[in-house]
């Protein structure tokens, strides 16, 4: 690459308008094409330009993914402090409290889990149907 660009000696100055500048930039920002000018050097000499395509149904399934990855990390916290806890318990009425939580809190868990199943199978499907 870097024997390609030291020929490059000549230049071309161009002006646009901001609508101009504004497409052409959404086009290469779309592209997988690293700098500006090498987006506008393959569409000049009609080299072909790989762009990404976004599907958006994907990317909102993925952003409630990590909303549910970050709630079941904050779970299996809980999960351990109650555990923990129940570990250095001495008396019998505060153990009896803490399995109690401890229950609770297993079955927000398994809650979760079946919540995140249920998403992934959801995300198999959109992605089967592509």
């Amino acid at each position: 690459m870097e024997r390609e660009n030291s020929n490059r000696s000549r230049r071309i100055t161009l002006r646009l308008t901001l609508e101009e500048y504004a497409k052409i930039e959404r086009r290469y920002k779309e592209s997988t094409c690293r700098k500006l000018s090498d987006y506008i050097r393959r569409h000049l000499f009609n080299k072909p330009i790989t762009t990404y395509y976004r599907n958006q149904s994907i990317d909102d399934a993925m952003e409630e993914i990590i909303i549910m990855r970050n709630e079941l990390n904050a779970v299996g916290n809980n999960l351990n402090q109650v555990v923990k806890k129940m570990h250095t318990l001495q008396q019998i009425p505060e153990f009896r409290e803490w399995i109690v939580r401890y229950e609770e809190e297993r079955k927000i868990l398994f809650q979760k889990i079946n919540k995140i199943q249920n998403h992934i199978y959801k995300i198999t499907e959109i992605w089967l149907q592509l």
